[in-house]
């Protein structure tokens, strides 16, 4: 965990590279760091009536909340823009509208106040969050699992990281979200599946496990979430709807086959990483109870620490911006006022390029 010996360092971190509009100020001591305030605005209600996020509705969202999120946390811990040391943003990857909006917004905050601009990759700050809410030692072996990124991530320090392997089309969160709208749930789609799959049977059908029959650690959803539509189609065509009892066991049956991909793919991982401290996991899916269950049952058989950081913490938050922001400030890297927002940038510059874009949010 980053410590800082003399004053404490003060960071407001903004965050709108999808769906969420966030603000947060974090302080890092000699004792550690600390999230003094953070706000984060949904935008649900906005894009329930499309089965996903619109680019165009999010960004003006972004456009109209990101002033008072920063304002809130300001508010909240009794501060102005001159308590601050630096103004730490996300600047890609993302869906560009939003991840532009926040960097203008930065951009005006730190030209008013003179304060530094740090542009920070959104990966690396749910990479580096397990360092901000657990503390663990580098190197660690990091799975990023939400709706718009899917990566396996050796975490090496704050500015380096080896990608492992990713999803070469729809992310789980994606899948998760997809598979919603095909059987008529409600969005977001991840808990509706994980609600309905709690009454379901995981065996009722035989789904595909995509990839496990290639190695390495690429995955992918996209076939997965074909074939529980030609089921549901069966089902449909067979008794003229879709009973509930066979949603629950469609729900079950996919759930099942996503969390057996994510425990196979970080058991090979692990195996490229023999010096990893810890198994780490962030991202919105990481809250899916089966997959967590699968996960730690998995690093136990390993004798490896399994780290989830909280749930606001987990999911697309400023927090997390801020204390990525703090450690690059440390080490002297900061931007000016030709920062510009990017819709791929990948953490692993060595890397190929991971194939196709999710619907929210572009993969690195």
């Amino acid at each position: 965990m980053m410590t800082r010996n003399g004053p404490p360092l003060t960071i407001l971190g903004l965050e709108s590279s999808c769906d969420d509009t966030a603000a947060a100020i974090v302080q890092v001591s000699a004792e550690g760091p600390n999230i003094l305030a953070q706000v984060v605005e949904g935008q649900t209600q906005l894009h329930s009536d499309f089965g996903g996020v619109v680019p165009e509705i999010a960004a003006r969202a972004h456009t109209e909340k990101l002033d008072g999120c920063v304002a809130k946390v300001l508010e909240q811990t009794r501060k102005t823009l001159n308590d601050v040391d630096a103004i730490a943003v996300t600047s890609g990857p993302g869906l560009i509208g939003g991840v532009l909006a926040g960097v203008m917004c930065a951009k005006g905050l730190s030209a008013g106040s003179g304060k530094p601009l740090i542009g920070v990759n959104h990966l690396a700050g749910h990479a580096l969050t397990p360092h901000l809410s657990d503390g663990i030692a580098y190197p660690y072996l990091m799975l990023l699992v939400s709706g718009g990124h899917c990566q396996f991530l050796e975490v090496k320090s704050p500015t380096s990281y080896r990608r492992l392997g990713g999803t070469i089309d729809d992310a789980p969160g994606e899948a998760f979200d997809k598979t919603a709208r095909l059987l008529g749930l409600a969005q977001p789609g991840g808990p509706s599946v994980e609600n309905e799959a709690k009454n379901g049977n995981p065996k009722a059908f035989r789904l595909p496990r995509p990839l496990l029959d290639r190695d390495g650690c690429d995955m992918s959803f996209s076939g997965l979430k074909t074939a529980l539509l030609r089921a549901r189609d069966t089902i449909v065509e067979e008794h003229g709807g879709l009973p509930q009892a066979h949603r629950r066991d469609l729900c079950a049956a996919f759930q099942n086959a996503v969390t057996d991909v994510l425990v196979e793919k970080t058991r090979r991982a692990i195996a490229l990483c023999p010096d990893a401290t810890a198994i780490a996991v962030a991202g919105g899916v990481a809250a899916n109870m089966t997959i967590r269950q699968g996960l730690v049952e998995l690093c136990n058989a390993q004798n490896l620490p399994f780290v989830a950081p909280p749930l606001s913490l987990c999911t697309d938050n400023a927090a997390m911006i801020a204390y990525a922001g703090a450690e690059l400030f440390a080490l002297g890297h900061y931007d000016d006022l030709t920062l510009s927002a990017r819709p791929r940038w990948p953490l692993d510059q060595t890397a190929a390029p991971m194939l196709g874009s999710g619907k929210k949010g572009a993969k690195a």
